[in-house]
């Protein structure tokens, strides 16, 4: 008996000859003694079905073919109509019932042994049949975690997707600005995010996001990261300051050296005035009649990597018409078949060629764009787009 075989299997066997269960019993006494075999008799197919919902332990069937009320064959017949990958069935049979033999391994029993039984070859066949059951069941448990955790990961992708703003115009009061944004994570969850929220009645608070890393510990890192800059944010603080604090918040609270870099701004809605700070993201684009360019970095390191950071932060002007685009770098460097990256250079000459469309048709095509030149490639990153034009206080 090998270590790999299961524990609590039971074998039923299933024969009309009255003296073969005390032979049995007898052959093997010293692994019925030691637990290895545990035997359950029945004398016919119906008997047998019968042990089989008293004893779902039942693992092998040791069945005779020819037997009364319900034969060996039929038997196997109702075997697999209840399939159960994890229950086997070996005949006992006369050699020269061969006909049978090869009927019954076409029903689906998993081996034979011929009459008058060798226990040696008995003994040998059950261990093999229990070690083929092992695998089964192993393989099943598997299965059984795989969907578990993919329960478990759309669980979390619909609760990761439900903090994430959603709905726009989000501020139907509000005729200053347009924002418009999108997720689409790699994996069933994701470490990007992004947010806005009115600080004031003046004051647009909005952020970008992407958290080092992929799946699940990112998702959580994602929403914890999401969830301070929000409620610091909220507070009115200008954004250096917001960023100093939340940054030695992370540094608290963060985890297997996990990090996010983040463009946080505020604007000021009668003025057009951006106050921003860029801890170590991707410079976002100012368009406006003058052309497209990078947003000047503010040279703010990454938050949760080190505390007590000092962050400065810049001011932009927005006149009416201008607009922000921001991303992640899931954009720039998703690849296609030739192993090139969609880059910068791509992006600005889309940028360029959408500058006047509205920001939401320019989000959701720059989506487009991006799928259609990685056409064949699995997605690598997290993408993550958020636009926001200003029409001032006209």
């Amino acid at each position: 008996m090998t270590n790999n075989s299961p524990q609590n299997v039971k074998i039923l066997v299933v024969d009309d000859e009255i003296d073969l269960e005390p032979l049995i019993r007898q052959k093997f006494r010293r692994q019925i003694r030691d637990e290895v075999y545990d035997f359950v008799f029945a004398f016919n197919g119906l008997e047998a079905l019968a042990k089989l919902i008293e004893y779902p332990e039942i693992g092998i069937i040791l069945s005779d073919i020819n037997m009364p009320e319900m034969d060996g064959l039929t038997l196997l017949t109702k075997l697999k109509e209840l399939k159960n990958p994890g229950l086997k069935t070996v005949i006992v049979s006369a050699y020269g019932d061969m006909d049978n033999i090869r009927t019954a391994m076409n029903r689906g029993a998993f081996d034979f042994v011929t009459k008058p039984v060798n226990f040696e070859d008995l003994e040998i066949t059950i261990n093999k049949t229990l070690e083929e059951i092992t695998l089964i069941r192993r393989s099943l448990e598997e299965h059984d975690q795989l969907i578990s955790i993919q329960q478990d990961l759309n669980t979390a992708r619909e609760i990761q997707q439900a903090i994430l703003p959603k709905a726009f115009p989000p501020f139907t009061n509000q005729s200053r600005f347009d924002i418009f944004a999108s997720m689409v994570a790699a994996k069933e969850v994701g470490g990007d995010f992004f947010d806005f929220f009115m600080i004031d009645s003046d004051r647009l608070g909005f952020v970008i996001g992407d958290v080092s890393g992929k799946g699940v510990p990112a998702a959580i890192f994602m929403a914890v990261s999401r969830t301070l800059i929000r409620a610091t944010g909220l507070k009115g603080i200008p954004a250096n300051d917001c960023m100093s604090y939340v940054n030695n918040l992370l540094c608290n609270e963060s985890v297997s050296c996990m990090f996010v870099t983040v463009f946080y701004g505020i604007l000021n809605t009668l003025t057009g005035e951006v106050d921003y700070v860029n801890a170590g993201h991707n410079p976002p684009y100012l368009i406006s009649p003058d052309g497209i360019r990078k947003v000047d970095m503010t040279g703010g390191l990454i938050l949760g990597c080190m505390e007590g950071l000092t962050y400065q932060s810049k001011t932009i002007k927005l006149n009416p018409g201008d607009r922000l685009f921001l991303y992640t770098d899931g954009v720039t460097e998703a690849f296609n078949t030739k192993d090139e990256a969609y880059g910068e250079d791509r992006l600005e000459a889309f940028l360029k060629q959408n500058a006047g469309a509205p920001i939401d048709e320019v989000v959701k095509k720059s989506f487009t764009e991006i799928n259609d030149f990685s056409a064949g490639v699995p997605q690598s990153d997290d993408i993550t787009l958020l636009s926001i034009v200003y029409h001032g206080t006209n």
